[in-house]
């Protein structure tokens, strides 16, 4: 199915079952093949989703975080107790109202993001090295709309 764009001609339609589920596919797998290599305490997907949103949104609270990824409050603050207790995230209360917390990433986790954000990338290099060279250009040319396609469904509803 083709859909027809004034300013660049015909466009061909996504099948978003088919991408929604490579996305998933791909995301299980990289986590999964990169864990060994890194030496990092495996980190449940909720807990993991809860510190990058921290460490995209520095001084963010818990009531944030939970809207951002349409999670319960009291779930969010059970597992944000554990980062805690890790030492990968740090709550500092506002001087003027007790009642604000603002979560913020430590060193410790910015060091364990770029270590396995880097082991991702292995893993994707990996993978991506027995791809014909048309299907990695065609991978390259559409980083910036995935990006785009992320920041967008990061958004909190």
């Amino acid at each position: 199915m083709e859909s027809v764009r004034a300013d660049e001609g015909p466009v061909k339609a996504v099948d978003q079952r088919a991408l929604a589920v490579s996305v998933i596919d791909i995301s299980a797998d990289i986590r999964r093949k990169s864990l060994n290599d890194t030496g990092v305490r495996p980190l449940s997907n909720g807990v993991l989703e809860i510190l990058r949103v921290i460490e995209s949104h520095p001084g963010i609270t818990v009531a944030e975080v939970a809207a951002r990824l349409g999670r319960q409050f009291s779930n969010v603050s059970v597992q944000l107790r554990e980062l805690v207790a890790a030492g990968l995230v740090t709550r500092t209360r506002d001087a003027a109202d007790k009642r604000y917390v603002a979560l913020h990433p430590t060193p410790e986790s910015q060091r364990i993001k770029a270590l396995l954000e880097g082991a991702w990338a292995d893993a994707l290099a990996a993978a991506s090295s027995r791809l014909l060279p048309e299907e990695r250009e065609q991978i390259a040319a559409s980083l910036p709309a995935l990006q785009r396609l992320a920041a967008l469904l990061a958004e909190p509803e």
